[in-house]
């Protein structure tokens, strides 16, 4: 089972992509910080000092500007891909692809927190590309 969450992002595919893959931009709007930069084959450390957390990606596949794929374990692996589509000069539909969610009723509100979080990351990454707005990330609070 899988989750699919869309957003345009009025900038080119490649500073989309760049906000990813980049370790100093993508304290901007998701993480607080990326031990490097995101290529096949490595294990990237991602850390959010606000929640005390950290975690590992496996980077799978990046294709410039197109398309990242990485996994990560939380209980299960479950595997991502971001993609990039140019929809004119200025803006890109960033697409976020998670696989890997048991097809169980208790599966339901972990899809459903999951669908939050990245519509929030997407959230973010428009205010930081689109207004330069950093102060967005790591605001979201669960209830």
């Amino acid at each position: 089972m899988n989750n699919v969450t869309k957003m345009t992002i009025a900038r080119p595919a490649h500073e989309a992509f760049e906000a990813f893959v980049d370790p100093a931009k993508i304290g901007g709007f998701w993480f607080s910080s990326s031990s490097e930069r995101w290529e096949p084959g490595k294990t990237v450390k991602l850390r959010y000092e606000e929640y005390g957390a950290e975690g590992e990606i496996t980077i799978k596949e990046i294709v410039q500007d197109r398309k990242i794929v990485f996994e990560w374990d939380y209980g299960t692996v479950h595997a991502v891909t971001i993609s990039f589509e140019q929809a004119d000069a200025n803006r890109t539909i960033v697409e976020v692809n998670e696989e890997g969610f048991a097809e169980d009723a208790a599966s339901i509100p972990l899809i459903v927190g999951n669908k939050e979080g990245w519509v929030y990351m997407l959230t973010c990454l428009k205010g930081y590309l689109e207004h330069g707005i950093t102060t967005l990330r790591a605001a979201l609070v669960h209830g």
